[in-house]
């Protein structure tokens, strides 16, 4: 069985203060612990616009990039920040997202894993939330929906909480479970 596993450097460039619980070491973890797994390793692409609005609105987008500091790291909410390479991180995110849902439906790989960070449950249609500033697992739902036909997609979280983020932004949408 091939299995994918999609990640990228920028992604450790999302820069969280000292002692906050999603933070760098994470993703250093998950890639030590995967170094000698025999996976495919796939570069996570930048997102594309188009791919954010997916799930978001441009003034969402928008605000986001206007909040990246050029400096240390800035709170968007008690805890969700940004340091200088948050967004380029967070576009890998849901770029890594999108190719491992391509990669997948076409049969190029049977599974993928997407180590990339920031995570993406939280954010919500124009709030970014809970450490996530894109709804990353949401527009990989709508990827696999409208750009490659599927006719329901189920979604498991296995955080140690809600992902209200990806609740919001396909309550709408029928054919997600």
């Amino acid at each position: 069985m091939t299995t994918a596993l999609v990640t990228h450097s920028d992604c450790l460039s999302h820069v969280t203060p000292t002692g906050h619980p999603e933070q760098v070491a994470r993703l250093e973890w998950v890639l030590a612990a995967l170094d000698d797994k025999d996976l495919s390793k796939i570069e996570a692409p930048l997102a594309s616009n188009a791919d954010l609005l997916l799930a978001h609105p441009q003034s969402h987008i928008d605000a986001i990039s206007a909040a990246i500091p050029s400096e240390k790291f800035h709170a968007l909410d008690g805890d969700t920040f940004v340091s200088p390479g948050s967004l380029k991180a967070a576009l890998r995110a849901v770029g890594g997202n999108v190719r491992a849902v391509d990669m997948v439906i076409s049969g190029e790989v049977q599974n993928a894993f997407v180590a990339c960070r920031p995570p993406g449950h939280h954010a919500e249609h124009a709030t970014p939330m809970g450490f996530c500033l894109f709804g990353t697992v949401a527009i990989g739902a709508r990827r696999a929906l409208d750009h490659h036909g599927l006719s329901r997609v189920a979604i498991v979280d296995f955080d140690v909480h809600h992902g209200n983020g990806t609740q919001d932004l396909l309550w709408d949408e029928g054919r997600c479970l």
